[in-house]
């Protein structure tokens, strides 16, 4: 079974391997190397099954991908208790009908952050949110200490709303900045950028959760890969040597490539 952590300072336990969910809403405007169709219901009901049958209670989701957050509420009202479910604030997509393109806007001001949250309670079908994280457009260190959006979470988790709160960064400033106001910090760390390491090692010694996204380089780093290689089984080595990862989310849309996912990820941790 994955093995499960606490998150951060917290009394959530999380397991190891987090089951990002957003090819189950949206597949415009998303950097992998190949495109594909949004799963069936059935076929989402596969991906979670298998994710529970190995251990895996944690999910990784937000307004801004797509249909997710609905999704996720309907195929698992019965089952809420059992997942420890994370989603976001601050970013939201809107489609287009007519390409493959669609537009992100991004807002952080109180009023939308209540709002955003006061939906993702409607959309999951849930009285309270385990993590809130905030979804950054870059410049994390302006989002975090000049926007009211974390002070906002914090209330929201006062008033019993939200369990944990979070960001998920794209700079090491704001990694660094993140683990003194947040109880997780989402950031990438693998072979390719490593530069997160001094965050990491900081998480650790504050008790912050560290959430790994990009472990496989939005699926790039199979597509670059070596033939005799295992692009995968390297990659989650990687994530899981470092003993300040809480868990590492991937996210698949194919049954056969998440169970393999899972296997290569319970051998990493044996080995690390």
């Amino acid at each position: 079974m994955m093995p499960r952590k606490r998150l951060g300072r917290t009394d959530i336990e999380i397991s190891s391997f987090g089951l990002g969910t957003v090819k189950i809403g949206r597949n415009q405007s998303l950097k992998y190397p190949q495109a594909f169709d949004l799963p069936d219901d059935q076929q989402v009901r596969d991906l979670f099954a298998c994710a529970r049958d190995f251990g895996v209670n944690f999910l990784d989701t937000a307004p801004a991908y797509g249909y997710s957050e609905e999704r996720i509420g309907d195929l698992l009202k019965k089952e809420r208790k059992d997942w420890v479910i994370s989603t976001k604030v601050g970013e939201e997509f809107t489609p287009d009908k007519f390409s493959d393109e669609g537009q992100s806007h991004f807002d952080y001001s109180a009023k939308h952050t209540r709002l955003s949250v006061e939906r993702s309670l409607r959309r999951l079908r849930t009285d309270y949110l385990d993590l809130v994280l905030v979804h950054s457009n870059g410049d994390d260190a302006e989002i975090l200490m000049n926007t009211p959006v974390i002070q906002t979470l914090q209330q929201l988790k006062q008033e019993g709303w939200i369990r944990a709160v979070g960001i998920s960064t794209k700079t090491l400033e704001g990694s660094l900045l993140a683990t003194d106001l947040c109880d997780a910090v989402m950031l990438v760390y693998n072979a390719n950028y490593p530069d997160e390491v001094t965050a990491i090692a900081k998480s650790m010694q504050q008790d912050v959760a560290v959430l790994l996204k990009k472990v496989l380089g939005s699926g790039h780093i199979c597509h670059d890969a070596h033939p005799a290689e295992d692009p995968i089984q390297a990659a989650l080595d990687f994530a899981y040597a470092n003993p300040g990862v809480t868990s590492a989310i991937l996210g698949t849309v194919n049954l056969q490539h998440l169970r393999d996912n899972l296997i290569k990820a319970l051998r990493a941790q044996k080995l690390a």
